[in-house]
C-alpha cells in the first residue's frame, strides 16, 4: 500500500521549470525509501566510474534537464522524461550482484524496476497512460546503446515502438550517456544517434510503426521473419474476449454487463470443480481451461476466457493458442484505485490475502497493444 500521501501532482510540481529549472533533490530523494537506497547500491567501476547509483541518477537528471530538446518539450512530455530519468535504474539495488573476478552486475535490473515503478505510481494515482509511457522508457532504457549491433535493426526498432515512444528513448538514453564517466561515452552516444536514425528509417521513431491493419501487427510480433509490410488476410473463425486483471478488479462484473450470454471458461470455477486452491501451483488448472477453450475453438463458438492473465508469460499460451485457432482476440483489461482493489478482493468469495495480493501487485504486467487484435482498458478514474 501506499508509502505516504504522496500523489500524482507533487510529482508534477517537482519538476524543474523556466527560467531557473533547479531541481529540489532533498524533497525528491524523500519521496521514496526506494530512492534513498541508490546511494548504497554500488556498480561496475568500467561503466560507471562516477560511483553509486545515487549518484548516477543525480547525474543523468541534471543532464537531462540541461539539454535544450528536453526544455522544449510540453509540460507532460518533461515530466515524463525526468521522472523517467529518477526512476530508471531504480531496480538495480534488487538486482546488484558481484560476479566472478569482481565484476558488479544489475542484470533484470530494467525488468525488475519497471515493476517497482509501476507499483509505485499507480499507488499515487499516476494516470494510466502516463504511467505506462514512462514504465516503457525504464524497460526499455538500454536499447539505444546496442540497437545498431543487433542482426535485424529494423525488426528490433519496430518491436521498441510499440513499448515506448522512440524519440523520448533516445533523449532518456542521451541523458544516462551524459550522466556518467565512462571510457568509452562518445561511442555509446553515436551508437545512440545511429539509433535515431535506425527508428527513422523504419518510420517508427515518434509512434508505433503502422501495420496495415491488426492481424498483421499480431503475426508480426509472433513471426520473426515476418516482412512489416505484409497484409494479413482477416478472416477469423471466432471472436474470443480474454480478460485480464487482479483478483478484485471487477472482470466478472464487466462480464455480467458486457456479454452475459457468451459461454465461459473462468479459471475461479475450475478451481471449484477440481477442489484447488487459488495460490499456488495452478498448472491442473489452467490445463483444464486451455482443454474447454478448444472445445469452443473447435466449435468455431465465440466465448469469454476470465482469468488474472495479470503478466505477458501468464497471457502468450493462451493467446497462441487462440491464435493457432484462427479466433480474432480482445483482450480487456480492467484496473480499479488500489484501496478499491483491496476492498473487493476481501469481499469475494474466493478472496486471496492482502499480503498474496501486493505480491501479485508488484508482478503486474497491463497488456500491450501488439498481444491482441484489440486491446481495451476499463481504467478508474482518479
Amino acid at each position: 500500500m501506499k508509502h505516504n500521501q504522496l500523489t500524482y501532482d507533487a510529482l508534477l510540481s517537482l519538476v524543474p521549470k523556466s527560467p531557473v529549472w533547479s531541481i529540489d533533490w532533498s524533497r525528491i530523494w524523500g519521496l521514496w525509501p526506494e530512492l534513498a537506497a541508490l546511494d548504497s547500491c554500488p556498480q561496475d567501476p568500467i561503466h560507471h566510474a562516477e560511483g553509486n547509483v545515487g549518484l548516477h541518477t543525480r547525474m543523468v537528471t541534471e543532464a537531462l534537464v540541461g539539454l535544450e530538446e528536453w526544455r522544449r518539450l510540453d509540460a507532460k512530455d518533461r515530466s515524463l522524461l525526468f521522472w523517467s530519468a529518477i526512476l530508471h535504474d531504480i531496480g538495480k539495488p534488487a538486482t546488484t550482484r558481484e560476479e566472478d573476478g569482481g565484476r558488479i552486475s544489475a542484470r533484470n535490473h530494467a525488468r525488475v524496476g519497471t515493476q517497482m515503478v509501476r507499483q509505485l505510481l499507480w499507488e499515487i494515482g499516476a494516470p494510466f497512460a502516463w504511467r505506462e509511457a514512462l514504465c516503457g522508457i525504464v524497460s526499455e532504457h538500454l536499447v539505444p546503446f546496442w540497437l545498431i549491433e543487433k542482426n535485424n535493426v529494423q525488426r528490433q526498432a519496430i518491436l521498441t515502438s510499440w513499448r515506448c515512444r522512440p524519440d523520448h528513448l533516445c533523449l532518456h538514453a542521451q541523458a544516462d550517456t551524459l550522466g556518467r564517466f565512462c571510457a568509452d561515452r562518445q561511442g555509446v552516444l553515436d551508437n545512440i544517434d545511429l539509433a535515431r536514425e535506425a527508428f527513422k528509417e523504419a518510420r517508427c521513431f515518434k509512434a508505433p510503426f503502422a501495420f496495415a491493419n491488426a492481424a498483421s501487427r499480431v503475426s508480426y510480433f509472433e513471426k520473426v521473419d515476418r516482412d512489416p509490410a505484409y497484409v494479413e488476410f482477416e478472416d477469423f473463425r471466432c471472436r474470443v474476449t480474454v480478460m485480464s486483471g487482479l483478483p478484485g478488479a471487477g472482470k466478472d462484473t464487466w462480464i455480467k454487463a458486457n456479454c452475459p450470454n457468451l459461454p465461459m471458461v473462468s479459471l475461479d470455477q475450475i478451481r471449484l470443480e477440481l477442489g484447488a486452491p487459488n495460490t499456488g501451483n495452478q498448472g491442473r488448472v489452467i490445463q483444464a481451461a486451455r482443454e474447454r477453450a478448444r472445445e469452443y475453438l473447435r466449435a468455431g463458438q465465440n466465448f469469454v476466457w476470465n482469468a488474472t492473465n495479470i503478466s505477458r508469460q501468464l497471457r502468450e499460451k493462451s493467446l497462441k493458442l487462440l491464435r493457432d485457432y484462427n479466433a480474432e482476440v480482445e483482450l480487456i483489461y480492467l484496473e480499479p484505485k488500489v484501496e478499491t482493489l483491496f476492498l473487493q478482493n476481501q469481499n469475494r468469495d474466493s478472496a486471496i490475502p492482502a499480503k498474496a495480493l501486493s505480491g501479485l501487485i508488484r508482478k503486474l504486467e497491463p497488456p500491450q497493444d501488439w498481444e491482441a487484435h484489440n486491446v481495451e482498458r476499463v481504467i478508474a478514474a482518479y
